[in-house]
């Protein structure tokens, strides 16, 4: 398969049916075989770097996990396995502001079920959010009661996954927040929650400082909480602040390693286009994708060695897969170069808030700046476990917290 036919395949992958700017169409993934093929034979001619000088991760993904990576989805990997998982759930696509977005939409059987809007982050896609999907939308049967429960929405971000690449600037997180109401709206929503990690914590912030009257309430996992001050010290390499406690000293510190390593978002929120490799090579978009932050490569690195520890190769994979079919890899790094607003600052948000507060996420939020950040906090808690990518990697903690935060929302 040459280049051009790849693309033309992505497109396919893609495509729905005829419609108007308000339809809601459905949608199933079907992959061309021939897309498969053509990754197949990419896989098989891959070219791989020398081993690192060093014997730690602190030059990027090692050779032997991108061995590892190769060698699994070269010779085990199976897509047509997340493929029809994916089709298990009603999926579809709807034109929103000259774009299509293509989303995931379960209704609960359950009588006045509240509907949330889960957003994903980078690298990620509905992928990982997959894992929560059951246990929102049929509590009874995880642990949970019918009125814990949730009809779930959950969207691709523009240039992700099955969801259209915008062909001219302007779709930030501010824009996204702004479709993702119309969304709800257009689905029929009169109340909704929203809920988002990564990049989508950022879009869910400003669907709580645009407050639609539907709106109930948020909750994220990786909390625009920061002080300003916290977040410009950190990110200038400058010493901590006087008076910080130990646990905003932690917090400090972890956030400025981050400003200091944040290379991917540096580079994309430069020169997303300089990125065309992503396109062309798979094993070089895995290797990308994997080296988010260091407990998550950490983490991805031991399951490739065979420790169960909430993520396996086949999740990883189905997420690196899903960008290399879309050929994603470039058009959702161009989010970071159209975001103008700070990642980990307070944006204003007003509404209730509930807060997660991971153990493994890049940074900490101390409650103090939680609530600091969010006047109207109505939750928050500190898992005993788990990272960046919370749904993914420990999706009953996540549901936990959701049906937790959301509980005192249900009855406004």
């Amino acid at each position: 398969m040459t280049s051009q036919s790849s693309n033309n395949s992505s497109q396919a992958i893609v495509a729905a049916f005829a419609h108007d700017d308000v339809a809601i169409r459905p949608f199933r993934v079907d992959v061309p075989e021939a897309a498969l093929a053509d990754l197949r034979q990419r896989l098989a001619n891959a070219r791989l770097p020398e081993k690192e000088t060093v014997d730690d991760f602190s030059q990027g993904v090692p050779l032997k996990t991108i061995e590892q990576v190769l060698a699994y989805w070269r010779d085990r990997y199976d897509w047509r396995k997340v493929e029809a998982r994916l089709n298990s759930y009603p999926q579809f696509i709807t034109e929103i502001d000259g774009l299509d977005i293509h989303f995931v939409h379960v209704r609960s059987r359950h009588a006045n079920a509240l509907p949330v809007i889960v957003t994903h982050g980078w690298p990620g896609s509905i992928i990982e959010q997959l894992k929560i999907i059951d246990p929102l939308v049929n509590p009874t049967a995880h642990g949970g009661k019918a009125e814990d429960a949730f009809d779930v929405v959950i969207p691709s971000m523009p240039g992700y996954g099955f969801s259209g690449k915008p062909s001219s600037t302007g779709w930030g997180p501010e824009r996204i927040a702004s479709a993702w109401i119309t969304l709800m709206q257009r689905l029929g929503y009169k109340d909704f929650v929203a809920q988002g990690g990564d990049w989508g914590s950022v879009v869910t912030d400003f669907i709580g400082v645009q407050a639609p009257p539907e709106l109930r309430g948020i909750h994220v996992n990786m909390a625009g909480a920061i002080p300003a001050e916290i977040d410009a010290a950190s990110a200038s390499g400058a010493a901590a602040p006087a008076g910080l406690t130990e646990e905003e000293r932690s917090a400090y510190d972890r956030l400025a390693y981050v400003y200091k390593h944040v290379s991917y978002a540096i580079w994309m929120g430069d020169r997303p286009q300089s990125s065309a490799a992503l396109a062309d090579s798979p094993i070089g978009l895995a290797t990308f994708l994997l080296d988010h932050d260091a407990a998550s490569l950490a983490l991805i690195a031991r399951s490739f060695d065979g420790q169960d520890e909430g993520l396996t190769p086949d999740d990883v994979l189905d997420n690196v897969t899903l960008f290399w079919l879309t050929n994603t890899g470039v058009s959702s790094g161009r989010l970071y170069w159209e975001n103008k607003t700070g990642f980990f600052s307070p944006k204003g948000v007003k509404v209730p808030v509930a807060v997660s507060d991971f153990p493994d996420e890049i940074y900490g939020t101390p409650r103090a700046w939680a609530e600091r950040a969010y006047p109207n906090l109505v939750y928050y808690n500190q898992p005993v476990k788990g990272g960046h990518f919370a749904a993914w990697e420990q999706p009953d903690l996540l549901v936990h917290d959701l049906r937790e935060g959301f509980r005192s929302l249900r009855s406004i």
